[in-house]
């Protein structure tokens, strides 16, 4: 989409998705899914992973540790995630409207009265806890699916020097606060100025609070989703002609 605005995208991963070594936990749940209430997905890669780890590719299909049961309630965190589920055949998922987060879907009817409910909730290793943290205080048994973790990948930190000697980079896109941090962290000393130097590009309020927080200024929220955030792309250097 950048491309086809007239920009020149430069992708520099911030994150690196990596199998964990340890997943017997996330296979004692798969066991019970038949007696689980509900089942939340909290990104794209919680969906891939698990059903690459569970060894069948649609809903209903025989897999490795057991069978996807058709009757189980399945929610997404946002868009994106459900149409990950939708692909592996999970039909009628539950999504919050409006903004993809956490709080958006602990909003929801389905998720405000859930004492006594058994729900999992497959993510990845690490990162918030309010999911699960406020549907235990609401009265339900989560169990914890973690099928990956993240990492900073080594290699970008050699992507992101030749970007910046081949010219100005005129615009940055993040997609999460933890991605922010590598970022920052793979720049180095000068990642600050270098940052502060081009414009920013978050997809949520509370990554551009992070971002604030670390000293940059001003940065774009401009949605979830990739249309979103090139819309404000387009958007942004559109008024920035005029000036």
């Amino acid at each position: 989409m950048i491309r086809e605005a007239g920009g020149e995208p430069l992708e520099v991963p911030a994150l690196e998705i990596r199998e964990l070594d340890d997943l017997s936990a996330f296979h004692a749940v798969i066991e019970k899914l038949d007696f689980l209430d509900a089942a939340i997905f909290v990104s794209r890669n919680a969906v891939r992973r698990t059903f690459a780890l569970i060894g069948g590719n649609k809903a209903g299909e025989k897999a490795g540790s057991g069978r996807w049961p058709a009757r189980l309630r399945v929610a997404a965190v946002g868009g994106g995630t459900r149409e990950e589920l939708e692909a592996h055949g999970i039909e009628k998922v539950m999504v919050p409207a409006g903004q993809a987060d956490s709080e958006a879907l602990l909003a929801m009817p389905e998720f405000s009265a859930v004492e006594g409910k058994r729900i999992a909730l497959f993510r990845g290793e690490g990162g918030r806890t309010l999911l699960a943290d406020t549907l235990a205080a609401r009265g339900a048994r989560v169990d914890q699916a973690a099928c990956y973790r993240r990492v900073a990948p080594a290699q970008s930190a050699a992507l992101l020097a030749a970007a910046w000697e081949g010219g100005k980079v005129d615009a940055i896109t993040v997609s999460s606060a933890e991605g922010l941090a590598n970022l920052l962290s793979m720049l180095g000393g000068e990642g600050l100025r270098q940052l502060g130097a081009s414009a920013l590009f978050v997809p949520h309020p509370r990554v551009a609070v992070e971002a604030v927080r670390k000293g940059l200024k001003r940065p774009v929220v401009a949605g979830p989703g990739d249309e979103q955030m090139a819309a404000a792309l387009v958007a942004y250097f559109g008024a920035a002609s005029y000036n």
